[in-house]
């Protein structure tokens, strides 16, 4: 617990077997109060060997994609009384050690949002990642400040961590399904004037972490274009999007009391 804050940190699952007992190790299990896994039907024992090292483990009874697994996480932690909720991949790419820095940022009140960049100081390269994600990131985030209006460092790495109020707040039911959403729900941010910090943190590309492969990539990166189109055309009053609609979706939580905020369930 940080500033009386209840932190989650959840851990959207896909075929994550080789490396989780790695990531679970680092995590700083003495500053947080849950730790959440939701598998999105993998095909090997990610679910088994979550619930034996004692996460909280959800299965979904069918796959629903990354943006659907984030959807059931942030939800499950915030019926579970979270007050801010960190997203860690549980493939080993994103260090665990840096999960109190980041959700520090939001606890004690200095901002909405957290993303930990794996661009600042340069760490993209040096971690491994591919020169055609690294140029494809760089293209991508250059369109995205010049479009938007914002200016950050990278748009698109999958370390974050939120406020309860930003994921109550924000339509999250009506993005995609699919990687888009991580896009989606930081253009949906920016546009409700959320506040929005980065801090530099390490990547490792390796064989068993996962990646993106180059066609999704490339389907990702028009999601990400046509997103960003849509927010200028918002602000500019030219068109509606549902994603941009204060009154859209919410996700559908149900806030536990207090004193039963451990102990909440989380019905699929």
């Amino acid at each position: 617990m940080l500033n009386q804050k209840r932190i989650a940190v959840v851990m959207p699952a896909y075929n994550a077997s080789k490396t989780l007992e790695r990531t679970y190790g680092e995590i700083p299990h003495d500053l947080i109060d849950i730790v959440i896994l939701v598998d999105d039907q993998s095909r090997d024992d990610t679910a088994d060997l979550s619930r034996r090292l004692g996460i909280d483990t959800i299965v979904h009874p069918k796959n629903r994609g990354y943006g659907g697994n984030q959807k059931t996480c942030y939800r499950a932690a915030l019926e579970r009384g979270a007050d801010v909720v960190v997203m860690l991949h549980p493939d080993y790419q994103y260090t665990p050690r840096l999960i109190v820095s980041m959700a520090s940022m939001i606890a004690f009140g200095e901002y909405d949002i957290a993303l930990g960049s794996r661009v600042l100081l340069g760490g993209a390269l040096k971690g491994g990642m591919p020169v055609y994600k690294y140029i494809f990131n760089r293209f991508l985030t250059f369109a995205q400040n010049w479009l938007i209006g914002a200016y950050f460092s990278e748009y698109h790495t999958g370390y974050r961590a939120f406020s309860k109020e930003v994921l109550l707040a924000l339509p999250l039911e009506e993005n995609s399904d699919n990687f888009v959403f991580d896009n989606q729900i930081l253009a949906q941010a920016i546009y409700f004037g959320y506040r929005i910090g980065e801090i530099s943190c390490p990547t490792k590309y390796f064989e068993e972490a996962s990646s993106i492969s180059f066609w999704p990539s490339v389907r990702y990166g028009m999601g990400v274009l046509k997103t960003s189109v849509q927010f200028v055309q918002e602000k500019w009053g030219l068109s509606h999007t549902p994603i941009f609609d204060k009154n859209g979706r919410k996700l559908p939580v149900e806030i536990p009391t207090d004193s039963h905020a451990e102990n909440a369930a989380l019905v699929l």
